[in-house]
């Protein structure tokens, strides 16, 4: 069994999508690990706020299968296979880490994300701030103390997940 970290992220109907993106993780994993959700505004391109977080699960998946089955759980919630990189998001799901494995293939582990983007490293820190990234060898609470938090707008927010 592989402990799993996922990072999600919306600014198409964001709540609807958190909550459904949730939901489907749910029905796939079981018990999920949820940080809070934050706002940030769109990295990369102008556009609306996004919401994000990163979430916790246990699977006996592969990496593929757990990369494909995101694809199609995007897909399911109105991503556009063919969107441009930088641009809105009806539902982002990215696996940020798989137990503690290192690889380029099927994609790259742990995701770069990790060490650049707040929305991605701040929630990571809260959920498990004393696990090691096992790239730079250092916890993710001393990565994101040491983050340059002016460099990108990001902050909590209430959310009711109780619609689940």
């Amino acid at each position: 069994m592989a402990r799993i970290y996922i990072s999600l992220g919306t600014n198409v109907e964001p709540e609807r999508h958190v909550i459904s993106g949730v939901a489907d993780l749910q029905r796939h994993f079981g018990r999920l690990q949820l940080s809070r959700v934050f706002e940030s505004k769109a990295v990369g391109f102008d556009g609306t706020n996004f919401l994000n977080m990163v979430i916790g699960a246990d699977t006996d998946l592969s990496i593929g299968e757990v990369n494909a089955l995101f694809k199609q759980i995007e897909q399911d919630n109105g991503r556009q296979v063919q969107a441009k990189k930088f641009s809105p998001r009806s539902l982002d799901l990215d696996l940020l880490l798989y137990d503690d494995d290192i690889c380029q293939l099927p994609i790259v582990l742990p995701r770069g994300e990790i060490l650049y983007n707040a929305f991605v490293l701040w929630p990571l820190a809260e959920l498990v701030p004393n696990a090691c990234h096992p790239v730079v060898q250092k916890s993710y609470l001393t990565l994101w103390n040491e983050f340059d938090k002016q460099s990108q707008q990001i902050w909590p927010i209430a959310f009711n997940f109780q619609q689940l």
